[in-house]
């Protein structure tokens, strides 16, 4: 994976972005679902992967990597057809992924296979100093939200407005992350969204109505400048023009664009900032 991406990025002009981590969400997946997973393997070397989850109808292709050598021996298009007899399987009627936007090899491979542009996702991200300069007082507050108080009754409607689907898997894997922190999002005593923040990064974060998303991106940057941390970054999709403006206003610059792709529109895309192209 690292050096899939890394090998695409440099020759994009963007640097090496990718470095290796703790795969904690996809070994939780992997237990969740083992047949999320498959390998490219030619005579014991692992030449490809390609990683899926289901939520209710919604499929999402998280990850789907050949090294960089053997692209254009067919391997991804044998990996994509075994991911999508996974969708098949499981009922889901939504297949949806992120991918960059500059990889113009990998959409075509998606076009082909039923899955079309949608919507722009760009990062962003903003020094802790400069953000500190731009904060005013959020007009809405955020609440602790851990395992022990929560409410996911109160946070399932909330994504199945903003992504159609309940994703309670999903928070209780967030809720165990030590390195994650989250909060429900409140105007007065009416709980409108939720938000996850980990080493300085936004996301996921949903709201119940878009007009709700500029304030809820606002309140978190808030909490987030009170880090030591010296980035503070999230994904914003394009659809949603009071996140964009919120993010510009608080001096947060893009960094890189991203596609979100699927076989049909779904969701609410201005009132989800995803977390990452993986999670969504």
């Amino acid at each position: 994976m690292v050096a899939s991406i890394n090998e695409l990025t440099e020759r994009r002009g963007f640097g090496k972005m990718a470095s290796s981590r703790p795969q904690n969400f996809q070994a939780f997946s992997l237990t969740d679902d083992p047949e999320g997973l498959w390998v490219a393997d030619d005579d014991g070397e692992i030449v490809g992967f390609a990683w899926s989850w289901v939520c209710g109808e919604l499929w999402f292709l998280a990850q789907l990597f050949v090294t960089p050598d053997r692209q254009s021996d067919g391997i991804g298009n044998q990996l994509i057809s075994k991911m999508f007899a996974h969708a098949e399987k499981r009922g889901a009627s939504v297949k949806a992924l992120i991918t960059f936007t500059f990889n113009n090899v990998s959409q075509g491979l998606y076009i082909r296979n039923g899955l079309f542009p949608r919507c722009p996702i760009y990062m962003v991200s903003v020094s802790r100093d400069r953000l500190a300069s731009r904060l005013a007082e959020p007009r809405l507050r955020l609440e602790s939200l851990t395992a022990k108080t929560a409410g996911l009754d109160e946070l399932a409607p909330i994504d199945v407005g903003a992504l159609g689907v309940s994703r309670e898997k999903h928070h209780r894997y967030l809720l165990g992350d030590s390195q994650t922190s989250g909060f429900t999002i409140h105007a007065g005593s009416e709980c409108v969204g939720y938000v996850y923040i980990s080493d300085g990064h936004i996301g996921p974060l949903a709201v119940r109505r878009p007009d709700l998303m500029g304030s809820a991106l606002a309140a978190a940057l808030s909490f987030a400048a009170q880090s030591d941390l010296p980035t503070i970054s999230a994904f914003v999709p394009g659809a949603s023009e009071p996140a964009l403006k919120a993010a510009i206003d608080h001096g947060m610059r893009l960094t890189f664009p991203m596609l979100l792709m699927s076989n049909r529109q779904f969701g609410d895309w201005g009132s989800y900032l995803p977390r990452n192209p993986g999670f969504m």
